[in-house]
């Protein structure tokens, strides 16, 4: 189900001894980190790899190249619109948390955005890991009560005349924002194009900017 100024439907099934625990997410998840990695239970070469992996390997990049292939294929773009597992996975990218994923589709006036209400479902092998305020408890409420107001907080002032629609992942959708292609960029090629797309215009809270004096 969609909504203007709207959203799709959500169904989910969904440190030391003696230390004080701290209080913000990523002190609580280092020391944790560093008290396995004290006990012998995590080999830290081994983790920092695979942080790494899904944050440049996995991560977004892999999105971008899903993006850039549908910007110059139209036929390409068809099919990610109409069966998005299915097209993502011709580029070589699946697996856990993507397996079944939907593209929408921005447009000069329609612009999407995605959330997760209840939790923090995210495409992991498309956008890698899920950025800090995704997972936040204001973004996951006020994304579907004032996502405009939310959109300006990150910088993106729609005009009144576009209409924002609100997808919300659940355990069994998960969703990918394909943006508008920027002007200037109709002599790049598709991997020139992929550098220029963000995570966060996969998600839906930034656009797409033209490249510094267009493209050459």
């Amino acid at each position: 189900m969609a909504v203007s100024d709207s959203m799709h439907a959500h169904d989910h099934d969904h440190d030391h001894d003696h230390q004080v625990v701290p209080s913000d997410p990523a002190l609580r998840t280092k020391a944790l980190e560093s008290l396995l990695v004290e006990k012998g239970l995590v080999d830290r070469a081994a983790l920092d790899a695979l942080v790494d992996a899904y944050e440049n390997k996995i991560g977004p990049r892999n999105g971008a190249r899903v993006v850039a292939r549908a910007w110059v294929d139209s036929a390409y773009k068809e099919r990610l619109l109409n069966n998005a597992s299915a097209a993502i996975a011709e580029l070589g990218y699946g697996g856990a948390q993507g397996e079944h994923m939907v593209v929408v589709e921005n447009s000069p006036r329609v612009h999407n955005l995605v959330v997760c209400t209840l939790c923090s479902c995210y495409p992991w092998p498309i956008l890698g890991l899920p950025p800090v305020w995704y997972k936040s408890a204001p973004y996951r409420s006020r994304s579907v009560i004032d996502p405009r107001g939310v959109l300006r907080e990150f910088g993106l002032e729609l005009p009144e005349d576009v209409e924002v629609r609100v997808s919300d992942s659940t355990a069994e959708v998960r969703y990918l924002v394909l943006p508008e292609r920027p002007a200037g960029t109709e002599k790049m090629s598709e991997e020139e194009l992929a550098t220029l797309v963000t995570r966060d215009a996969m998600i839906g809270v930034a656009k797409i900017a033209p490249p510094p004096g267009g493209a050459a």
